[in-house]
């Protein structure tokens, strides 16, 4: 394994939840750590709960030019992760077109930008955040688990092009992130305890979770092509719902 001290890593989409605990796990680890997102505030609050030792910038992931002008400086990035994508739930037929391109451009687009413009180290590593739904179906989540599989090929097809700077994908389950703040907090609760008691692991995640298993591809030189799951043992069990 190598090491992470002093090393450049970037977390787009690093402002809040699995992001945040991706940035908080590297920069433990040693890295320097920079977050991207498109809130300012968000941003702020990320750096101040991470003790002011990131640095941050403001990016939107879904704006061509945008993301061409913040890798514009030619700096090269050890290691680069993106974190990002919402929407996209429901039964197909009641999914408006719109709304279906909205799940797409907020995350298949964003990271094929971030690959194609981000210069990253020949030792380094891109890795993508995805997510269980991406290999075991659920209902109502055909267009999210068409996203996810979409954003596991790209990453598999990169792993070849952008040799030998490697690539991978971690596939989180259920994970205690912001995305759950559109219940109330009993409701949460319940839902939590619900999927616990499904897992073999018996705990849902916590973005640390995730943040170590991105730092695992990072720190592993013969890991790459790789879409790994970290799901509590989701693949093995009944479905206790994800990302």
């Amino acid at each position: 394994m190598s090491s992470l001290q002093g090393k450049q890593v970037l977390v787009v989409g690093g402002s809040s939840g699995i992001g945040l605990g991706i940035a908080q796990v590297a920069m433990e680890a040693g890295a320097v750590v920079a977050i991207a997102s498109r809130s300012k505030e968000k941003l702020e609050a990320a750096k101040s709960s991470l003790g002011g030792k990131i640095s941050t910038h403001v990016l939107d992931a879904g704006d061509d030019a945008a993301v061409a002008a913040f890798f514009a400086d030619g700096k090269v990035w050890d290691h680069v992760v993106t974190s990002a994508g919402q929407g996209g739930r429901g039964a197909l037929p009641q999914i408006e077109m719109a709304a279906a391109y909205a799940a797409m451009n907020a995350k298949f687009w964003p990271y094929f930008r971030i690959a194609r413009a981000a210069k990253i180290a020949s030792d380094g590593t891109l890795t993508f955040i995805s997510g269980s739904l991406g290999t075991k179906a659920a209902p109502t989540s055909a267009l999210v688990s068409a996203v996810n599989g979409a954003v596991e090929s790209l990453a598999r097809g990169l792993a070849l092009d952008l040799a030998p700077t490697r690539v991978n994908v971690i596939s989180p389950g259920i994970v205690v992130t912001p995305l759950w703040n559109q219940f109330d907090e009993q409701r949460r609760k319940e839902l939590f305890a619900s999927a616990a008691q499904r897992l073999p692991a018996r705990r849902v995640g916590q973005p640390a979770d995730i943040g170590h298993a991105v730092v695992f591809c990072m720190t592993n030189p013969f890991t790459t092509g790789q879409i790994i799951q970290v799901d509590g043992g989701s693949a093995i069990g009944p479905s206790a719902g994800g990302h």
